[in-house]
């Protein structure tokens, strides 16, 4: 007989590995080796390690079964040595488990549902793209938002029947909403296939609700928009997702925010970035400058002789975010400007400073004259 390889080994566990994490990677390895998503060669293979995944889980998933199988080993838990057999009360936590990567694997958000029950579920959660200004992302708003969402059906005033009618209950699952289905080696209860879970069919439908039970509709949702917003964040509105079914809880509605492009600021987090052009003669002999602002106008001072790309940084002129103490700053990147359409005055008198600023040499350009020396000695090389 094989050697047993230890379950710990099996699952990819520490051997102090919590219940959840034991449980999660049992699910890993479910989902990976289920017999529905191996077929052909590997799903002997496959099979194989689905049952010893299994069989890990079943023991360390059992308080008592574990504490066994730390101290004892295999021998610990072999019901041929210990008489501790794997019955129904042995699978109760696998039970749990393989019905959630049931769910998975099969595409169903179960919500609830008694074994012999209809099975309820969850609705789906619903996601709704807002744009907003940087101005509004900044201070805040209040909005309306027209989603879609279900209501009760008045001609069959929700039961999905055609008016002097009724629904019957399923000849299939007997109104349980579940059968037992048979995958491989074990079986396991799967939504009834015919009245998908509801325990009933409807002969004859509603002609407008077409069997529902509900109609779908608009509906208007009042949205408060929180302070310092930023792009890609999202607002949870819940229970305005879609229905669920069988009397299951509604999904969530995902409020997902867009900024707009700005005309001037660039947002960074909860800085704020804006290019400031200046005229070249502003730039050489210095001056005050007005500089925009979310709140207004402020004022700058430029240094005499500030180069193209200078930053200047003014506190707390940028947003404060939603989780943020202090707003951030705005950094005002200076770019000096180049005259165009220059009249031949005009020229005349740039040469005129060009000449003068040359005599001076690199007192007045220091850039260019080492850059010229940089060239020289590249060249020379």
């Amino acid at each position: 007989m094989a050697t047993k390889r230890d379950y710990y080994d099996v699952l990819g566990v520490p051997k102090n590995a919590s219940e959840e994490e034991i449980k999660k990677a049992y699910r890993k390895l479910a989902m990976k080796f289920h017999p529905d998503r191996n077929q052909g060669d590997a799903a002997k293979d496959a099979e194989a390690k689905f049952k010893e995944a299994k069989e890990a889980y079943e023991m360390l998933s059992d308080g008592d079964k574990r504490a066994a199988y730390d101290q004892y080993g295999h021998a610990g838990v072999d019901p041929n040595m210990r008489g501790a057999g794997a019955g129904p009360e042995g699978f109760g936590g696998f039970a749990e488990a393989f019905g959630d990567i049931f769910g998975d694997i099969f595409g169903q958000g179960r919500a609830g549902g008694g074994r012999g029950g209809r099975q309820v579920y969850r609705g789906s959660d619903l996601s709704y793209a807002m744009e907003i200004s940087l101005e509004e992302a900044a201070t805040g708003k209040e909005a309306q938002i027209r989603i879609p969402t279900w209501d009760q059906c008045d001609t069959c005033h929700g039961s999905g029947a055609k008016p002097g009618t009724q629904a019957k209950q399923c000849g299939t699952c007997h109104g349980a909403g579940v059968v037992q289905m048979r995958q491989g080696f074990f079986s396991v209860q799967q939504t009834c296939p015919t009245c998908r879970g509801a325990g009933k069919i409807i002969p004859e439908p509603c002609p407008t609700c077409h069997g529902q039970g509900k109609v779908k509709k608009q509906k208007t949702l009042e949205v408060k928009i929180p302070a310092g917003i930023d792009d890609g964040m999202r607002i949870r509105s819940a229970g305005n997702g879609e229905p669920g079914t069988n009397g299951g809880p509604p999904g969530d509605l995902y409020i997902e925010i867009r900024l707009k492009k700005h005309p001037i600021f660039e947002r960074d987090g909860d800085d704020l970035h804006c290019v400031v052009p200046i005229s070249f003669t502003r730039a050489a002999l210095g001056g005050e400058i007005e500089v925009p602002t979310l709140a207004g106008k402020a004022a700058i001072d430029i240094p005499e002789g500030t180069q193209a790309g200078k930053q200047f940084r003014l506190r707390g002129k940028g947003i404060k975010g939603v989780r943020s103490s202090y707003p951030g700053d705005l950094y005002c990147h200076i770019s000096v400007e180049t005259p165009v359409k220059l009249t031949e005055h005009q020229r005349k008198l740039l040469r005129e400073l060009d000449e003068s600023l040359r005599k001076g040499g690199s007192k007045h350009s220091p850039g260019e004259e080492g850059w010229a020396d940089k060239l020289k000695n590249f060249f020379s090389a």
